[in-house]
């Protein structure tokens, strides 16, 4: 296999969305969590709901749409000003902390990044994480108004970096994102933040099941759709030899 380019999602992935915490409980003491966990459930819903309605707006309003349906959910009082505010830290979520590292050790090929977020907030994520000179290219859904997992979106990586769907290992650690690239025919690497058994001991462990537990268990597993990962890896550093084995193959 002739892997020449690595494609990552941004969102999970190389950026912690959990990263937001701080920004949410700073604004709302006490809430943080719960916002944190909740926001990030309903941005991903409303990209489907989106999709299905055939309604696309760019993922900066639905962000921010999201995060106001979190507030007005648990009864919190806010103002368009201060959404736009908390929504921002959408801008510097935090890298993983292999994650520049793997980088690194991979800038022989090809890297370049796909995800929901639109252009704007791409930009200044991947600006703010320091990490723009080691990416060839940032590939938005925005450019051709579809979300993943929609195939449209993989065929258009295929199309920006002018290369088959077999030279293309796709690097996602959220479900849906997974089964979308197989689905399309990418090589897909999933990076494991939370293994099955490690969240089936959280659970059997926990008294009462928390916000975070919550996400852990709907949106850090596998999806069961038919579609799997072709392989799971622990951290993004491990990739590269992963890579490399697969240019021995």
């Amino acid at each position: 296999m002739s892997i020449k380019a690595l494609v990552f999602d941004a969102y999970g992935t190389l950026f912690d969305v959990q990263s937001v915490a701080a920004v949410t409980d700073a604004a709302f003491p006490g809430h943080g969590a719960t916002i944190t966990q909740i926001w990030r459930l309903k941005q991903l819903e409303y990209t489907w709901l989106r999709a299905l309605m055939d309604r696309y707006e760019d993922f900066w309003t639905v962000t921010r749409d999201s995060l106001d349906f979190t507030l007005r959910t648990l009864g919190l009082a806010s103002s368009p000003e201060l959404v736009a505010r908390i929504a921002a830290a959408y801008d510097a979520l935090l890298l993983y902390p292999e994650a520049r590292t793997a980088l690194e050790g991979l800038a022989s090929h090809r890297l370049a990044i796909f995800s929901n977020g639109s252009p704007d907030m791409l930009k200044r994520l991947v600006a703010n994480a320091g990490i723009t000179d080691l990416m060839e290219t940032v590939i938005s859904v925005d450019e051709i108004g579809v979300y993943k997992p929609d195939p449209r979106g993989y065929a258009h990586v295929e199309k920006r970096l002018g290369l088959a769907r077999a030279e293309i290992l796709f690097v996602s650690s959220n479900g849906f994102d997974i089964a979308g690239a197989k689905a399309h025919g990418f090589h897909v690497a999933r990076i494991e933040r939370v293994s099955s058994g490690k969240l089936r001991n959280e659970l059997a462990a926990a008294a009462t099941i928390d916000p975070a537990l919550m996400f852990k268990a709907l949106r850090m597993q596998p999806e069961q759709l038919g579609f799997q990962a072709d392989a799971t890896i622990a951290a993004l550093t491990d990739l590269v030899s992963y890579v490399a084995g697969l240019r021995q193959a």
